[in-house]
Protein backbone atom coordinates (compact mmCIF):
# COMPACT_ATOMS: atom_id res chain seq x y z
CA UNK A 1 0.00 0.00 0.00
CA UNK A 2 1.31 3.42 -0.90
CA UNK A 3 1.81 6.14 1.63
CA UNK A 4 -1.26 8.37 1.92
CA UNK A 5 1.04 11.39 1.80
CA UNK A 6 1.47 10.70 -1.90
CA UNK A 7 -2.18 11.61 -2.41
CA UNK A 8 -2.17 14.67 -0.15
CA UNK A 9 -3.08 17.64 -2.38
CA UNK A 10 -1.50 20.00 0.16
CA UNK A 11 1.83 18.19 0.27
CA UNK A 12 4.78 20.24 -1.03
CA UNK A 13 6.11 19.13 -4.44
CA UNK A 14 9.64 18.87 -3.01
CA UNK A 15 10.79 17.82 0.42
CA UNK A 16 12.12 20.88 2.27
CA UNK A 17 15.82 21.13 3.01
CA UNK A 18 16.90 20.53 6.62
CA UNK A 19 17.29 23.91 8.39
CA UNK A 20 20.95 23.27 9.21
CA UNK A 21 21.69 22.81 5.50
CA UNK A 22 19.81 26.00 4.66
CA UNK A 23 21.79 27.92 7.29
CA UNK A 24 25.15 26.79 5.89
CA UNK A 25 24.00 27.52 2.33
CA UNK A 26 22.95 31.03 3.35
CA UNK A 27 26.42 31.68 4.78
CA UNK A 28 28.13 30.46 1.61
CA UNK A 29 25.80 32.31 -0.73
CA UNK A 30 25.66 35.42 1.44
CA UNK A 31 29.43 35.84 1.47
CA UNK A 32 29.61 35.42 -2.29
CA UNK A 33 26.81 37.93 -2.91
CA UNK A 34 28.65 40.49 -0.79
CA UNK A 35 31.79 40.00 -2.87
CA UNK A 36 29.80 40.21 -6.09
CA UNK A 37 28.14 43.45 -4.96
CA UNK A 38 31.52 44.94 -4.10
CA UNK A 39 33.12 43.89 -7.38
CA UNK A 40 30.17 45.29 -9.34
CA UNK A 41 30.40 48.63 -7.54
CA UNK A 42 26.98 48.23 -5.92
CA UNK A 43 28.28 48.52 -2.36
CA UNK A 44 31.30 49.66 -0.40
CA UNK A 45 32.82 52.13 -2.82
CA UNK A 46 36.10 51.68 -4.74
CA UNK A 47 37.78 49.68 -1.96
CA UNK A 48 35.01 47.04 -2.15
CA UNK A 49 36.69 45.49 -5.18
CA UNK A 50 39.30 44.12 -2.78
CA UNK A 51 36.85 42.59 -0.30
CA UNK A 52 37.31 39.06 -1.62
CA UNK A 53 41.10 39.16 -1.47
CA UNK A 54 41.03 40.74 1.98
CA UNK A 55 38.61 38.09 3.27
CA UNK A 56 40.70 35.26 1.83
CA UNK A 57 43.84 36.64 3.42
CA UNK A 58 42.10 37.09 6.77
CA UNK A 59 39.96 33.94 6.94
CA UNK A 60 41.40 31.46 4.41
CA UNK A 61 43.47 28.58 5.75
CA UNK A 62 47.16 29.50 5.50
CA UNK A 63 49.50 26.52 6.12
CA UNK A 64 52.51 28.54 7.40
CA UNK A 65 50.41 29.66 10.37
CA UNK A 66 49.81 26.02 11.37
CA UNK A 67 53.49 25.30 10.81
CA UNK A 68 54.34 28.13 13.22
CA UNK A 69 52.08 26.67 15.92
CA UNK A 70 53.61 23.21 15.48
CA UNK A 71 57.16 24.54 15.51
CA UNK A 72 56.61 26.66 18.62
CA UNK A 73 54.21 24.18 20.27
CA UNK A 74 51.87 27.05 20.96
CA UNK A 75 48.22 27.64 20.07
CA UNK A 76 47.52 31.03 18.53
CA UNK A 77 43.81 31.55 19.05
CA UNK A 78 43.74 34.28 16.43
CA UNK A 79 44.81 31.63 13.88
CA UNK A 80 42.29 28.98 14.93
CA UNK A 81 39.14 30.41 13.22
CA UNK A 82 40.82 29.80 9.86
CA UNK A 83 40.41 26.04 10.36
CA UNK A 84 36.61 26.42 10.08
CA UNK A 85 36.06 29.69 8.20
CA UNK A 86 37.63 28.85 4.84
CA UNK A 87 34.65 26.86 3.42
CA UNK A 88 32.54 30.01 3.29
CA UNK A 89 34.97 31.83 0.96
CA UNK A 90 35.44 31.14 -2.75
CA UNK A 91 37.54 32.44 -5.59
CA UNK A 92 34.68 33.28 -7.92
CA UNK A 93 30.92 33.05 -8.34
CA UNK A 94 31.28 29.82 -10.35
CA UNK A 95 33.49 28.30 -7.66
CA UNK A 96 30.90 29.17 -5.00
CA UNK A 97 27.94 28.02 -7.09
CA UNK A 98 29.38 24.57 -7.74
CA UNK A 99 30.30 24.10 -4.09
CA UNK A 100 26.84 25.23 -3.06
CA UNK A 101 25.20 22.67 -5.35
CA UNK A 102 27.22 19.89 -3.72
CA UNK A 103 26.44 21.09 -0.20
CA UNK A 104 22.71 21.39 -0.93
CA UNK A 105 22.36 18.06 -2.72
CA UNK A 106 24.47 15.99 -0.34
CA UNK A 107 23.35 17.99 2.67
CA UNK A 108 19.74 17.15 1.95
CA UNK A 109 20.44 13.41 1.76
CA UNK A 110 22.57 13.35 4.90
CA UNK A 111 20.55 15.93 6.85
CA UNK A 112 17.36 13.90 6.45
CA UNK A 113 18.96 11.11 8.50
CA UNK A 114 21.45 12.85 10.80
CA UNK A 115 20.46 15.16 13.63
CA UNK A 116 21.47 18.83 13.21
CA UNK A 117 24.34 18.42 15.68
CA UNK A 118 25.54 15.25 13.94
CA UNK A 119 25.38 17.01 10.59
CA UNK A 120 27.44 19.94 11.89
CA UNK A 121 29.95 17.50 13.41
CA UNK A 122 30.47 15.92 9.99
CA UNK A 123 30.59 19.25 8.14
CA UNK A 124 33.07 20.97 10.44
CA UNK A 125 34.97 17.77 11.28
CA UNK A 126 35.66 17.32 7.57
CA UNK A 127 36.53 21.02 7.31
CA UNK A 128 39.14 20.77 10.07
CA UNK A 129 40.52 17.46 8.80
CA UNK A 130 40.90 18.94 5.32
CA UNK A 131 42.83 21.94 6.62
CA UNK A 132 45.13 19.86 8.83
CA UNK A 133 45.89 17.37 6.05
CA UNK A 134 46.53 20.18 3.56
CA UNK A 135 48.92 21.88 5.99
CA UNK A 136 50.77 18.70 6.93
CA UNK A 137 51.18 17.21 3.46
CA UNK A 138 52.16 20.30 1.49
CA UNK A 139 54.88 22.81 2.19
CA UNK A 140 53.05 25.67 0.52
CA UNK A 141 51.97 29.25 1.02
CA UNK A 142 48.88 28.80 -1.16
CA UNK A 143 45.66 29.48 0.74
CA UNK A 144 43.04 26.76 1.09
CA UNK A 145 39.48 27.99 0.62
CA UNK A 146 36.12 26.78 -0.63
CA UNK A 147 33.50 24.31 0.60
CA UNK A 148 34.79 21.24 -1.22
CA UNK A 149 36.46 19.52 1.79
CA UNK A 150 33.22 19.57 3.86
CA UNK A 151 31.25 18.63 0.74
CA UNK A 152 33.48 15.58 0.42
CA UNK A 153 32.82 14.98 4.11
CA UNK A 154 29.13 14.81 3.28
CA UNK A 155 29.96 12.34 0.49
CA UNK A 156 31.71 10.26 3.16
CA UNK A 157 28.65 10.41 5.40
CA UNK A 158 26.35 9.52 2.51
CA UNK A 159 28.61 6.60 1.66
CA UNK A 160 28.24 5.41 5.25
CA UNK A 161 24.46 5.69 5.06
CA UNK A 162 24.28 3.56 1.93
CA UNK A 163 26.81 1.06 3.23
CA UNK A 164 24.94 0.48 6.48
CA UNK A 165 21.52 0.53 4.83
CA UNK A 166 20.35 3.59 6.76
CA UNK A 167 19.45 5.15 3.42
CA UNK A 168 18.61 2.69 0.68
CA UNK A 169 19.06 -1.06 0.55
CA UNK A 170 21.01 -3.48 -1.59
CA UNK A 171 24.62 -4.12 -2.46
CA UNK A 172 24.32 -2.19 -5.71
CA UNK A 173 23.17 0.94 -3.89
CA UNK A 174 26.02 0.70 -1.38
CA UNK A 175 28.62 0.11 -4.09
CA UNK A 176 27.25 3.18 -5.89
CA UNK A 177 28.48 5.43 -3.09
CA UNK A 178 32.06 4.20 -3.32
CA UNK A 179 31.92 4.59 -7.11
CA UNK A 180 30.73 8.19 -6.64
CA UNK A 181 33.64 9.21 -4.43
CA UNK A 182 36.10 7.42 -6.73
CA UNK A 183 34.81 9.37 -9.74
CA UNK A 184 34.84 12.71 -7.89
CA UNK A 185 38.34 12.20 -6.53
CA UNK A 186 39.63 10.98 -9.89
CA UNK A 187 38.25 14.03 -11.67
CA UNK A 188 39.61 16.31 -8.96
CA UNK A 189 43.09 14.82 -9.34
CA UNK A 190 43.02 14.89 -13.17
CA UNK A 191 41.82 18.50 -13.29
CA UNK A 192 44.44 19.47 -10.72
CA UNK A 193 47.22 17.94 -12.78
CA UNK A 194 45.92 19.39 -16.04
CA UNK A 195 45.15 22.91 -14.86
CA UNK A 196 47.82 23.98 -12.43
CA UNK A 197 48.54 20.93 -10.27
CA UNK A 198 46.09 21.91 -7.54
CA UNK A 199 46.94 20.51 -4.13
CA UNK A 200 43.38 20.78 -2.79
CA UNK A 201 42.67 17.10 -3.48
CA UNK A 202 44.50 16.21 -0.26
CA UNK A 203 42.00 18.29 1.73
CA UNK A 204 39.10 16.75 -0.19
CA UNK A 205 40.30 13.20 0.50
CA UNK A 206 40.82 14.02 4.17
CA UNK A 207 37.33 15.52 4.28
CA UNK A 208 35.81 12.35 2.84
CA UNK A 209 37.72 10.16 5.30
CA UNK A 210 36.66 12.31 8.23
CA UNK A 211 33.02 12.36 7.13
CA UNK A 212 32.93 8.59 6.76
CA UNK A 213 34.77 7.99 10.05
CA UNK A 214 32.69 10.43 12.09
CA UNK A 215 29.52 8.78 10.85
CA UNK A 216 30.42 5.68 12.89
CA UNK A 217 29.98 7.86 15.98
CA UNK A 218 27.31 10.43 15.18
CA UNK A 219 24.91 8.55 12.87
CA UNK A 220 21.65 7.07 14.23
CA UNK A 221 22.57 3.72 15.76
CA UNK A 222 26.30 4.30 15.19
CA UNK A 223 28.32 1.15 15.80
CA UNK A 224 25.18 -0.93 16.41
CA UNK A 225 24.09 -0.33 12.85
CA UNK A 226 27.53 -1.29 11.54
CA UNK A 227 27.61 -4.49 13.59
CA UNK A 228 24.11 -5.40 12.43
CA UNK A 229 25.19 -4.92 8.83
CA UNK A 230 28.29 -7.10 9.33
CA UNK A 231 26.27 -9.88 10.98
CA UNK A 232 24.09 -10.11 7.88
CA UNK A 233 27.07 -11.21 5.82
Amino acid sequence: MRDNAEHDPNAPPLNPLPPVVVALAVLILGAELVFQAGEAGLAGGPEATGWRIAALERWGFYPPLMDWMIEHRQIRWDYMPRFVSYPFLHGSFTHAALALVFVLALGKMVGEVFSPLAFLAVFFGATIAGAVAYGLVWDTQVLLFGAYPPAFGLIGAFTFLLWTGLKGEGIARRAQAFTMISVFMGLQLVFGLMFGASKDWVADLAGFTAGFGLSFVVSPGGWRQVLARLRQR
